[in-house]
Parts: C-alpha cells; structure tokens; sequence
C-alpha cells in the first residue's frame, strides 16, 4: 500500500475487529485457504523475486521460506477448528455450583515487523499464526528486498479485505510511524538493538510484544564427534543465504584433538557442495550491501585466517572463512556477524565450554556435536539458549510441532503450530455460577466459619 494515512487505516481495522467476522473459525479457515492458493499461484513469482533480493537458488527459497510457509498454512488449518474451541476446567468445590473455562480470544490488531534476510517466510509465517487467532494484522516489509515485497503485496491484497490484513512498505520513518500507535500486539523479528526499541515503544501502552532477535549462536564440536558429518552440516547451516540467518552457528568451540581433522573436512564440504570457486557457484548467495561487507571484511583482520578469507567487494561476495587466534576483546567475538566467517576456538574440557557460554548473553540456539549421551545431557541442561540442536544445525525451526523463540537478549515469546497460534491468543479464564443453589458459607457472618470452609479445598 502507497500514501497510507496509518491512524486512520487502524480505525477501519478495529472497526472491522468490532464487527466479530475474524472471530468466525470458519472465516478464519476460508482466508488461510486463499492465502495457501495464492502462494502456491506466485511461487515462481517469489522464487525470482528472492533471487533479484538476495541471489538465493531456487531450493534455497523454496526449502527456507514457500515450503516453511505452506506447512505453517496446512498445520494451521488442520488444527484450527479444535484449538478455537473452549476449554473445560476444574472448579472447586468450595465454587459449586460453577463451571470454568477457557475461551480463546483474539488481541485485536497485531503489528509484525519483518526483516530483510528471510523477507517472505518472516513477514507471512506470522501472519499465519494471527489470522489464525482472530486478529487482524498489519504488515510492514523490509526496504531492503524491494522485489518480494512487490509479490507480498499482491497476494495479500487479493487475499484479504484491507480491513483484515495490510501490507506496508517503507523504511525507518514508516516504522516510527506505527510504533507511535496503538497496538493490540507486536510482532518484531531483527535485530537486539531495535528490539530493545520496539519494546520501548510498546511500553508506551503496555503492549504485549514478541521479539525474535538474535544473538551469537555457539557451535560446539567435541572430539568424539563424527567429524565429517559436523563439518558437513555446520558448512550448510552457515552458508544458507551467506550466513545471514538468526540461528545461523555464529563461532566455532572445537575440541584441540579435532581442529585440523575438521577444518579439513570443513574445505571438503565447501568444495563438495560449491565446487572450486564458490563465487561462481549458483546455490551460493550473496551479502545483502556495501555496508554489510564492509563490516564483514573488517572482521577478517581479527586473526590468523585457516580457511577462506576471498571477497569481491563488487559483488558483495565473501567466500566461507575460518579465523582463529583471535584476542577476546575484538568484536567479532562479541557482535553477531551475520556472514559466512566463522571465529573458531580450541578448548580441551566441556566444562570450559560451558563457563565460555554461560558467561555471554544467552544465544537464539545452541549447536552440539557429539555422541557422548551424558554430555548431550550436561551441556543441554547447564547451558540456556532459546533453542538448540543436537548433531545438527537449524532444523529445530522447521518443526512446527515444537516453538521457536529467544530467550533473554535473543529475544521472547515463541511461535509456530500451536505455539503460534496461543502466542497470538488471549486466554480469557471464565466461571459461570448457577442460580440453583447458593450456598451462604462464603457469606458473612464468619463466626464459626473458617473451619468449615478450609475443608472446602
């Protein structure tokens, strides 16, 4: 939407909210079915979009974000009808005759916010979980993936009446535009520093927020680990979209009897999956902007690079690079880095693993290789993350039967599946009493009462 006039625009939503049409499950249903053929009409139409933002292949863009999104779509719909449904609970005695219960009710209007890295899956993704709920939803895209944000447009405009669901687009002066407003709820994927915003804003009118930020995601791997596999999947989980991903392994803690063994396997994973240049590989993508890669190389001079360390500025390309002997005060040890190069660190014992973690703020996820069951156990027990995978990396986020969400300055608030679908729900508690009986114990006078009455529970 253009020339948006944003306060009055939240009044129709909130006059449409009033009007109880998204409270009707069965309209809930008929949106997101539009939505899911809508998708599944453009899906050529965003897969070339993503590869004009972010040079993203074909598999990548379908696997990380069409095949996310359609699968939230059909999980939605599958268990909508029962998670709408009221609640029966417990009542106690001392309340008889009542009954309690639980109804799902929607907030309102929900603000999401969407980054730039995963433009379509982290704009529609949630969207899906507050259609879902009831709510109506105003949408607001990233400047910095122009061309899927012209395709989001369409399909939400022929999906939804206005008053439902909006898409906005713009850059930072259209984001303090909304967050001026009031909100039944806000959704904001990014960065820490303008989560820490969005929640100042929301402060404003107590304003329940969700914030998925990031945070630097450690990748352990152990000597008894299966070395060739870790290196495999740690390659892959790293290079997706050029390492700009929130859950992305972000440095390397690998065991001194491993290093060389796995920096090896690293080279050959690279060279298996990109071939000899990755620069000229077409499953390979690039840096988001000139900015971004100046901040990028800038880390190459933190220490003594043992794999990589090749960029075209032109191009904003930067192959994947490996740097140790790094000093604790340098900022890529500190800064989330959001690009293919990987700090790696020795360690010789779990515990000095776990004090290193433990002593940072706490990661979006945590990664583990090993096959030792009772350090599995150790390190997912003494160590906090707001998700974590055990001999593998990133998967945890396609699971749509478990949630997904920071913790701490990684962010709060989950969603996915049902998760989703509670996060954007209240949940309102009722108890509707009887006029049959009215027993006088909870009535004064007390004398000779209490007794009685603590019996009761």
């Amino acid at each position: 939407m253009k020339n948006i006039d944003i306060p009055s625009h939240l009044e129709k939503m909130r006059n449409f909210f009033k009007s109880n049409e998204t409270k009707d499950v069965h309209y809930r249903i008929k949106v997101l079915k539009r939505l899911l053929v809508s998708i599944e009409k453009y899906e050529v139409d965003i897969i070339d979009a993503l590869a004009e933002d972010l040079s993203k292949s074909n598999f990548e863009s379908y696997g990380t974000e069409i095949a996310i999104v359609v699968n939230e779509i059909k999980y939605q719909l599958k268990h909508l009808a029962r998670w709408s449904k009221p609640e029966r609970k417990g009542t106690p005695i001392a309340f008889f005759p009542s009954k309690s219960l639980i109804l799902k009710e929607p907030y309102g209007i929900v603000l999401v916010i969407a980054p730039w890295n995963y433009p379509f899956q982290l704009l529609i993704n949630p969207l899906v979980a507050a259609v879902a709920a009831g709510n109506c939803v105003f949408l607001k895209t990233s400047p910095n993936a122009p061309a899927i944000a012209k395709i989001m447009d369409t399909i939400i405009s022929e999906t939804f009446p206005i008053e439902h669901v909006s898409i906005i687009h713009g850059n930072r002066e259209v984001n303090q535009a909304l967050l001026t407003e009031r909100f039944d709820y806000i959704f904001f994927t990014g960065s820490t520093f303008l989560g820490k915003i969005v929640m100042e804003a929301a402060a404003k009118y107590l304003t329940p927020v969700t914030l998925e930020l990031g945070g630097k995601s450690p990748c352990i791997i152990d000597h008894d680990a299966d070395i060739k596999i870790a290196a495999r999947r740690i390659v892959w989980g790293k290079t997706i979209n050029c390492g700009q991903t929130c859950i992305a392994p972000d440095y390397l803690l690998v065991h001194n009897q491993v290093k060389e063994d796995f920096i090896y396997e690293m080279k050959q994973a690279i060279k298996e999956m990109y071939g000899n240049n990755t620069q000229e590989s077409p499953d390979y993508s690039r840096i988001i902007s000139a900015v971004a890669m100046k901040r990028l190389v800038n880390y190459l001079k933190s220490g003594t690079i043992v794999l990589g360390g090749k960029f075209d500025m032109d191009d904003n390309y930067i192959e994947p690079t490996v740097i140790e002997n790094i000093e604790e005060d340098a900022p890529i040890l500190h800064e989330e880095i959001f690009g293919p190069i990987f700090p790696l660190i020795e360690f010789g014992h779990l515990d000095e693993v776990i004090q290193y973690v433990k002593t940072r703020e706490k990661p979006l996820a945590l990664y583990y290789f090993s096959k030792d069951k009772v350090k599995i156990k150790k390190i997912l027990h003494e160590t906090s993350s707001g998700g974590s995978c055990v001999n593998d990396v990133l998967i945890h986020i396609a699971n749509h039967k478990i949630p997904f969400g920071g913790v701490g300055n990684s962010g709060m608030g989950q969603y996915h599946g049902k998760y989703g679908f509670d996060t954007f729900t209240h949940l309102k508690s009722v108890v509707i009493s009887s006029f049959k009986i009215d027993i006088k114990i909870k009535y004064p006078p007390y004398e000779r009462k209490l007794e009685k009455y603590r019996k009761l529970f």
